[in-house]
């Protein structure tokens, strides 16, 4: 079986699924609107990128202008579907992919949703609700990764919303034993997450000041892992807190530095204003990691709050920090929530079964289609 994937080949999500399908036996093709900045599918067996000749990334904006440059590559898209002669075609990402695969006018059409595209696109104006309408219209199946994103998406379409999860590998992330950074007394709280507003890393950060402030007597200190236009800011918020010398800022980390990272910190924290979903707390999760998160998107499906976490309102610095605070002087509180917490992944958001699900719409559209 061949699928056309059209979705961002530098997303880790895309290259998750590509990866995960073609070791399934499937044949994948990637077709991107940007241009590949690590060749990650080389010397990968079953994954080709269909289009060499992308964008740069600087021509992506949220403007109706920018979806002219998108609908540009329709003639290179329609001869990547003449060459490769794939048997579904499945759009990652509703607004600006899911246009070009419905001008395609290909068919048996899978389109996943994955935040923005229905979150922020349609709110930007009556022309982009009109597209996402159209877009979703155009699909013979719709995917969404939580609950909240499906019910958000039932807004533009009366069709039939099917939620799998992105799962995560269980033998990737699980407890282990890592050389860390920090001296084993420490308490480190930790967060892998884009360092821009949607995030309030500032409010974790909050959150951590408070609790240092409670308890001066306790070894804690605060892990930022990733990048982003507020760095700075959030440096310069450390250093006016007071807390400079007890937070560490990594820059961006790979996926696979992911696991070791979160088995360095005690406590992981994701205070979220917009979240549709959550893979990084279902990672840390995973590695069996007491959460604290922001009852936000699908935040709350991920975390059940007392049993694998703490749900704490959205820009609640204060509440955060109880939570916090909770789990780093109670030790055994930790190990108990991270105990429920991989528990609750396996059952839930194991990757090989959230593969499996997806093989099976394949198949069956395959058979259907012919």
């Amino acid at each position: 079986m061949k699928i056309l994937l059209l979705g961002d080949i530098n997303s880790i999500h895309t290259q998750k699924w590509a990866l995960a399908l073609a070791a399934s036996g499937i044949d994948i093709g990637i077709f991107s609107l940007g241009k590949s900045k690590l060749a990650w599918y080389q010397n990968i067996e079953g994954i080709s990128n269909c289009n060499e000749s992308g964008f740069e990334k600087s021509i992506f904006k949220s403007s109706a202008i920018s979806k002219i440059n998108y609908v540009k590559l329709l003639p290179a898209l329609k001869k990547a579907i003449r060459r490769f002669q794939p048997d579904i075609i499945h759009v990652h990402y509703a607004s600006s992919y899911g246009l070009l695969g419905q001008l395609s006018g290909f068919h048996p059409l899978f389109l996943s949703v994955w935040g923005s595209d229905v979150f922020e696109f349609p709110n930007q104006g009556k022309v982009q609700k009109l597209v996402l309408k159209s877009n979703l219209k155009n699909a013979d199946k719709i995917f969404s990764t939580s609950l909240a994103m499906k019910k958000e998406t039932e807004k533009y379409t009366d069709k039939d919303i099917q939620v799998i999860p992105f799962g995560v590998d269980m033998d990737n992330f699980k407890p282990m034993t890592v050389e860390s950074e920090f001296d084993s007394a420490d308490i480190v709280v930790g967060t892998i997450k884009t360092l821009e507003s949607d995030y309030a890393i500032d409010v974790l950060i909050r959150a951590f000041s408070i609790v240092c402030d409670r308890n001066p007597q306790l070894p804690l200190k605060l892990m930022i892992c990733g990048q982003g236009s507020l760095e700075s800011m959030l440096v310069g918020l450390c250093k006016e807190l007071g807390i400079a010398d007890k937070v560490t800022f990594k820059g961006a980390v790979s996926h696979q530095e992911v696991p070791r990272y979160l088995n360095m910190i005690d406590v992981f924290g994701c205070l979220s204003d917009n979240e549709s979903f959550g893979v990084a707390v279902v990672e840390a999760m995973a590695c069996e990691k007491p959460v604290v998160v922001s009852n936000v998107g699908g935040l709350p499906e991920v975390v059940e709050n007392g049993r694998s976490g703490a749900v704490v309102p959205p820009q609640s610095p204060e509440l955060a920090a109880d939570a916090i605070e909770t789990f780093a002087l109670n030790p055994l509180v930790r190990e108990k929530i991270g105990h429920n917490a991989r528990s609750r992944v396996i059952k839930m958001y194991d990757w090989n079964g959230c593969v499996a699900q997806m093989c099976n719409y394949y198949t069956n559209a395959n058979i259907n289609s012919n």
